[in-house]
């Protein structure tokens, strides 16, 4: 009986995902399946995947769709009752997958990361103090920016589909929207071990493709806002969080003349408030 699904997307990073698949399945302490989703690669990609031939190994070709697609695709043919994600530029330690096991068992967490280790360029930098990992009910704090890693997680499978999944209708910051929808269920536990390797600093990366990237996390805020049961709390931050985003982005396009964009964001906004008033106002 498989336990934990690692499920790898990939785009044209045929020089880089035979690492990321070799990290998971080295992996011990538990039985694994590793599912790649190579979504629609034109280089060298499936001839990298098929120089392996451990049984463990799926290999499953589309057309490209975006990563949300294919971390969902990946989701859905999924077996284990865990499932990890691995982006195909990252890595995992040894040991990674047995001691987020454990720690979950221990903890009762539903879903967890781990530390990580920061690469740019070949060589190891240290995150920003803003970019530090939090543990339990961090809502608040991820409201500003993304505080989870999608290589660094585990999640129940169960858990997952009931929240979810990623929403392939966001370009970018589509991990960000997955994990305030799980906050708001219930804290994220943290294994306080660096047993991921974040390689980053690449033009390929959707966070240097995507100038104003606060425009998704805006779409992703007004939905949840639309969709989501929340408490009263909840929803004063998000919507404090909203108005905050919201100025600062409409600001940057009003100083570069786009005076049409900075209105239909304030637009979008004012749908989400749930009280009369300008949110513009004191701006």
């Amino acid at each position: 009986m498989v336990t934990v699904s690692t499920i790898i997307p990939t785009f044209d990073r045929a020089a880089m995902v035979a690492e990321a698949v070799a990290s998971a399945l080295s992996q011990d302490g538990a039985d694994l399946e590793v599912i790649v989703v190579d979504d629609g690669s034109t280089d060298d990609t499936r001839m990298v995947l098929a120089g392996f031939s451990d049984p463990r190994l799926r290999v499953v070709a589309t057309t490209n769709r975006g990563v949300s697609a294919a971390r969902n695709l990946g989701t859905s043919l999924a077996r284990g009752r865990y499932v990890a994600f691995l982006d195909s530029d990252d890595t995992w330690l040894p040991g990674k997958i047995e001691r987020q096991l454990a720690y979950m068992a221990d903890t009762g967490h539903v879903v967890s990361q781990t530390q990580e280790i920061w690469m740019r360029g070949g060589r190891r930098v240290n995150p920003r103090r803003i970019h530090l990992k939090k543990d339990g009910d961090f809502f608040r704090q991820a409201l500003r920016l993304c505080l989870v890693s999608p290589s660094s997680v585990m999640i129940e499978r169960d858990f997952l589909q009931r929240v979810g999944g990623f929403d392939e209708g966001l370009a970018a910051c589509e991990d960000y929207d997955l994990w305030l929808r799980m906050l708001l269920r219930g804290p994220i536990g943290l294994l306080d071990a660096a047993l991921t390797v974040r390689r980053g600093g690449r033009p390929d990366q959707l966070s240097n493709r995507f100038v104003g990237m606060d425009l998704f996390r805006i779409r992703s805020l007004a939905k949840l806002l639309a969709t989501e049961a929340m408490s009263p709390w909840h929803r004063d931050c998000m919507e404090e969080e909203l108005v905050c985003k919201t100025r600062i982005y409409a600001d940057g396009c009003c100083k570069r003349g786009r005076t049409d964009e900075a209105a239909r964001v304030w637009g979008l906004t004012r749908q989400s408030l749930r009280g009369p008033g300008d949110p513009e106002r004191g701006a």
